[in-house]
């Protein structure tokens, strides 16, 4: 740190010691050689005496000690070089105060109360963290400063990439490093790390297999100098090499490195090493899309091998697993907060936010709003477990960038689209671009912006806007881009679509993207006026949607069949089924599934009410108008402008009916005023839903 850091941080703590230290410095930085000398001579009298003035075995003590040993073991012209690197370090300091004196007479010639500003300012400027140019290294450092520097940029990539320096930067200082002590293991793992931010296949290859290389040359591995620590080394290298591959998606090269790994764990009977190649095996026949389940029991048993961290990850998978096959909520919320337990007994904070973080996605995947929203609280209130510095308050991990993004897309779908780009807006500048985690806001970013333009009417931007999705997950752009050839009438290219996608999904089995497809799928059917043939599919889905436990899914499915059957001409069968989703929907649904829902009802009340007496006909009507006024302030809340038109349309209609003619001249008003700034394609509001 520069000296007027230095010296702010002592005058904190003894503003006297400050004074002397600030002395002391100038006199041996403006003297001679002998002055420096001087000083360190003086040092061995503060021991001498009856009465020491520091105690030889205090922790200054040691201390001066250690720095007059180190001193000592100089030679004249390292010697010399200490004292001109102190010389260097007082004139810049002198340099730096005298252009910032100059600065603020030129700028604050009229202030008053400078000194009291110029006071406050020294205070906040030393509460700030280190800046990059001071957290890096100005020369060669000592063992122990370099640890220190290794250990605080490794632990800054771990919990908050953003305070850590920079890819370019971080890089430049670990050559520096490994140029004074190329067998410094450390460095070359940490600029392993370093190249993993940056996507660098070849360097951190290159790096991954150096640090090995020195682990095994100078026996740091292991105390044992025999087979046992080479053995170690390389089943190891072998495992994170293959780690490597998996990360970059070279499956291939990945599984041929853990088979290494494997065999010669296996010559050495290492259990724990094992263990670890059983998860990474999992991971590997999970991204090939193949059943593993008999590998996570497995996984589980690595709590016997004193491997918690392990075993949680395994059981969380498992949990992951039995969500993905419909297992009920209960059962896996039990599991989950069994496994809570043995991360608090062991302080594993990491896991228990990733824990959180699942429990949030759980219940989005099961449509229970509510309860994900309260989960994502709980874990950005929670306080992390670890110690931080650096001005680090909690750690900027991959759950809390799923939380947040979940955040978002909760305040989206009830209409709150501020709320939700303030908060993407926080995750921007928490997890940049060229962070490892910023392709989850990505995504969520880019679906919310297709939603909402979707909801406007404004099919050309919701284009637009596909080929950002596909490229951040191709199943999720090809199902926009159908969505979107099916809102501008081009039926057959958007049904191709649609089954080759069902096609895949059914391949790797993503349910959950197999039901929307179906639904979208039975949404064509409409337009081509084939209800009947659309009733298969959507009973199809809502099978795979009750089979699966997703909630939401199964009450859209039922707002789709009840529309068919309204089209049928059996809205008293309608209205029927309507009450098995509406509680569901209104309690947990978004606002445009709300608005759907209301007005689907509506619609239902004014079919079924023609074969009712004129009492209960006209009760029936001026129910169907409450609910189509809910129906169009959830709509309003989204700014669905061609909903609000169709809403409109059938309340100017039911207001002729029931003879309240202003307010039907105000409703088809308004109907025209929308009409003209949303031209409907030519699809008749009968057809949609």
């Amino acid at each position: 740190m520069t000296l007027s850091r230095l010296l702010k941080a002592v005058d904190e703590c003894c503003p006297t010691l400050a004074n002397s230290v600030k002395i002391r410095i100038k006199l041996m930085a403006e003297g001679e050689l002998k002055d420096m000398e001087q000083f360190f001579d003086d040092l061995g009298d503060s021991f001498t005496g009856t009465e020491p003035e520091v105690h030889k075995t205090s922790v200054v003590g040691l201390f001066l000690r250690h720095m007059i040993l180190a001193y000592n073991k100089l030679s004249f012209s390292q010697v010399y070089k200490l004292y001109t690197a102190l010389q260097q370090y007082f004139e810049a300091e002198k340099t730096a105060t005298s252009a910032t004196a100059a600065a603020n007479e030129e700028a604050d010639m009229d202030m008053t109360n400078s000194e009291s500003t110029d006071g406050r300012m020294g205070k906040e400027e030393l509460d700030l963290p280190l800046s990059e140019e001071e957290m890096t290294c100005a020369g060669p450092l000592s063992q122990k400063q370099a640890e220190y520097f290794l250990s605080q940029q490794a632990s800054l990539l771990k919990s908050d990439e953003n305070k850590a320096l920079s890819p370019a930067s971080l890089q430049k200082e670990l050559n520096s490093l490994l140029k004074f002590n190329p067998d410094f293991s450390e460095a070359h793992y940490l600029s392993y790390l370093n190249s993993l931010r940056v996507q660098d296949v070849f360097s951190s290859t290159h790096s991954l297999l150096h640090y090995f290389d020195r682990l095994i040359l100078t026996g740091a591995e292991s105390k044992s100098s025999g087979e046992d620590g080479y053995g170690r080394s390389l089943r190891y290298a072998a495992l994170n090499l293959a780690a490597l591959h998996c990360r970059f998606g070279h499956y291939q090269q990945a599984e041929l490195a853990l088979q290494e790994a494997i065999r010669i764990a296996q010559e050495s009977n290492d259990h724990v090493c094992l263990q670890h190649c059983l998860s990474w095996l999992y991971i590997l026949e999970q991204k090939k899309g193949s059943e593993s389940c008999v590998l996570l029991e497995h996984v589980k048993k690595t709590v016997h091998f004193g491997l918690p961290y392990l075993a949680s990850l395994g059981i969380q998978s498992l949990v992951q697993q039995r969500a993905f096959a419909g297992k009920t909520a209960n059962k896996l919320m039990d599991a989950l907060k069994d496994l809570d337990l043995l991360h608090w007994k062991h302080s594993l904070s990491e896991l228990i936010g990733i824990s959180i973080a699942q429990k949030t996605a759980i219940w989005r995947l099961y449509g229970q709003s509510t309860m994900a929203l309260q989960q994502a609280q709980i874990l950005l209130s929670m306080n992390s477990l670890e110690a931080v510095n650096v001005g680090i308050h909690q750690n900027n991990t991959e759950s809390f960038a799923v939380v947040l993004c979940h955040l978002a897309a909760l305040h989206a779908e009830q209409g709150c689209f501020a709320s939700a780009s303030e908060i993407l807006k926080h995750l921007k500048e928490r997890f940049p671009p060229s962070s490892q985690h910023s392709k989850l806001w990505m995504l969520f970013d880019q679906k919310i912006q297709f939603d909402k333009a979707m909801n406007d009417g404004k099919y050309h931007i919701a284009e637009s806007l596909v080929p950002g999705i596909a490229a951040l997950n191709s199943i999720e752009g090809m199902y926009r881009k159908a969505i979107v050839l099916k809102a501008q009438n081009q039926t057959s290219e958007a049904h191709r679509i649609l089954q080759t996608l069902l096609t895949h999904c059914q391949k790797i089995k993503n349910i959950e993207m197999i039901i929307r497809v179906l639904v979208a799928i039975a949404q064509l059917y409409w337009r081509s006026s084939g209800h009947t043939i659309a009733l298969p599919v959507l009973l199809q889905a809502l099978a795979l949607s009750r089979e699966y436990r997703l909630q939401s899914l199964a009450s859209e499915n039922i707002l789709n069949l009840a529309f068919s059957q309204l089209i049928l001409g059996i809205p008293e069968q309608a209205l029927n089924i309507l009450h098995m989703a509406i509680e569901p929907i209104l309690a947990h649904g978004s606002v445009l599934d709300k608005g759907r829902a209301m007005f689907l009802v509506a619609k239902c009340q004014i079919a079924s009410a023609a074969s009712c007496s004129p009492e209960k006909k006209t009760e029936a009507l001026n129910s169907a108008v409450l609910n189509l006024n809910e129906a169009k302030t959830y709509f309003a809340k989204v700014d669905c402008k061609a909903q609000i038109r169709d809403v409109l349309y059938v309340q100017a209609r039911l207001f002729n009916t029931l003879g309240r003619m202003q307010e039907r001249n105000q409703c088809a008003m308004l109907f025209r005023q929308l009409h003209q700034e949303l031209p409907s394609h030519g699809v008749s509001l009968i057809n949609c839903l």
